[in-house]
């Protein structure tokens, strides 16, 4: 068995632990049995028993020592599991990644932002709109969409991540409410995106960061819930505009390794759309270095 092997494995293993830790026993029909349980979850002979496998097989799943588990298997332990949606599709993708069955994502070679891409973001003003990395690395943003987060573009280019602004800066920090909700679901979705190439250097950067500087990153990144964003609804404490509530849509951009923008709006004719069309109004915002003046009609 190849080290490369042992690493795919090894995050499997990783995903059914976190994800076994996270079921009682009374959640599936099994005694709690008397005084406290060493184990958080369910023991790995329950779990075993559930699935429908040998002890000995699942130990060696979640250990990284069995790395190619038939479909079959995946389904059992998925339903065992009590996975749905994101998460069970994230437990086929870690065991076909174990197995060799699926060949690594392609790394995006840049952060560059297609030319049509930036000409939509001006397009959609004014609603706020930002262009993303696989990551979360904002790349591109429209004014509004700059100030939709501000102090972001505080710090260098390089650092400019969603998931590092909610977890790092005093901003980001008190402009989501429920901030708890909000970071909980960023977690999800990075560990989703992350997919078949949990060892992207960008990913590994960011998480060794945020874990060593964010008890709360760590302690959600830990539980390993998955969840893939496409739109939703944000509701924000914004230091300039004030209170607003903005759905926001997620769009994936074809052959860029993984960009995405997202777009907010808010209902017509209300408060919240007062709120956000006033930063369209404020002033301008400082472009990234290179980035002309956009055209205004």
């Amino acid at each position: 068995m190849g080290a490369a092997t042992d690493v795919r494995g090894t995050e499997l293993g990783r995903y059914l632990k976190a994800r076994r830790a996270q079921i009682r026993p009374e959640d599936v029909g099994l005694p709690s049995g008397a005084g406290l349980r060493r184990t958080p979850g369910l023991r790995r002979e329950e779990l075993a028993a559930l699935a429908g496998v040998s002890v000995d097989y699942y130990i060696r799943l979640e250990r990284g020592r069995e790395t190619n588990p038939s479909i079959a298997v995946v389904d059992a332990l998925g339903r065992a599991l009590r996975l749905r949606g994101d998460g069970y599709e994230r437990l086929h993708e870690l065991a076909e990644l174990a197995s060799g069955r699926t060949s690594e994502l392609p790394a995006c070679a840049d952060h560059a932002v297609r030319d049509s891409v930036l000409r939509l973001l001006e397009s959609v003003r004014p609603l706020p709109a930002y262009v993303v990395s696989r990551y979360n690395r904002v790349l591109a943003a429209n004014p509004p969409g700059r100030r939709l987060l501000p102090g972001l573009w505080d710090w260098p280019e390089h650092q400019r991540n969603v998931t590092r602004y909610l977890f790092l800066h005093p901003v980001g920090r008190t402009l989501y409410e429920p901030w708890e909700d909000t970071v909980a679901l960023s977690v999800a979705h990075l560990r989703a995106v992350a997919g078949a190439d949990p060892d992207n250097p960008e990913l590994t950067t960011l998480v060794g960061e945020l874990v060593l500087k964010s008890p709360d990153f760590a302690r959600l990144w830990e539980r390993y819930d998955v969840c893939e964003r496409g739109g939703g609804q944000k509701n924000f404490r914004h230091p300039k505009v004030g209170p607003m509530t903005l759905t926001y849509e997620v769009m994936r951009l074809a052959r860029t390794g993984g960009q995405r923008m997202v777009v907010y709006q808010a209902a017509p004719d209300t408060a919240d759309e007062e709120a956000m069309l006033r930063l369209e109004d404020e002033e301008p915002a400082l472009r990234p270095e290179g980035e002309p003046a956009p055209h205004r009609t």
